[in-house]
């Protein structure tokens, strides 16, 4: 695909936000936008925020959750790539659920009622996944910040939910968790590249753009 003059939407959490990040030219879509000439980058991205739609609602921005704000978001892009799913593991009050499930109250039918909306708003148009990556306390079921009694699941059941919705849609996805090179269970990349085990820095944010530029590209 050619992404010169292209508009991708990007719709996110904290990492497509910019958190960890120097400055907004450092997040990994202004890096796209200046390596391939984009001719817009358009940043959706919430701190904390979660595919799944969560039980409790609250007037906090984190509750704002991907399925809501994906028909906020300009109807003219190009491409719409959605990079999310590590905070309904770390806080979603949701259950991981089954692939059959289509109750946006699981993470599934989370999945399944974002991946519908996009393909109707976008008709024609690219929509791309991207997975988590590793992070901190990925295999543990205590550490994170899951309310008292809610289910909780590794990352990596997440992150094959992600893989099953979106091959029954015939979304194309980078998994990042497999082979996105922020590595998990290695302190030193951590250091170099993902501080507090969660954030990518600046050198971080340019793996991401590397993956997904070659990603988009091979489309």
């Amino acid at each position: 695909m050619e992404l010169k003059g292209k508009t991708i939407n990007f719709l996110g959490d904290s990492i497509t936000e910019g958190c960890g990040t120097t400055c907004v030219e450092a997040i990994y879509h202004s890096l796209l936008k200046e390596k391939y000439g984009l001719k817009e980058a358009r940043n959706y991205g919430i701190g904390g925020t979660r595919i799944a739609r969560q039980t409790e609602i609250t007037s906090l921005k984190r509750d704002r959750d991907f399925i809501l704000r994906a028909g906020m978001m300009e109807p003219d892009a190009d491409i719409v790539v959605v990079f999310g799913g590590t905070n309904d593991f770390g806080s979603g009050q949701a259950p991981l659920g089954t692939l059959d499930n289509t109750d946006m109250h699981t993470f599934y039918g989370g999945v399944h009622t974002l991946v519908k909306l996009l393909i109707e708003r976008y008709c024609g148009k690219t929509i791309v996944f991207v997975t988590p990556t590793h992070r901190g306390n990925e295999e543990s079921l205590l550490g994170t910040w899951k309310p008292d009694g809610v289910e909780q699941r590794p990352l990596k059941e997440y992150v094959q939910a992600i893989k099953d919705v979106c091959e029954y849609y015939s979304v194309p996805v980078l998994d990042l968790y497999s082979c996105g090179e922020l590595r998990g269970n290695c302190p030193l990349w951590y250091k170099e590249y993902m501080p507090d085990g969660l954030h990518p820095n600046d050198e971080g944010h340019k793996i991401l753009a590397d993956k997904l530029g070659k990603f988009l590209e091979s489309l």
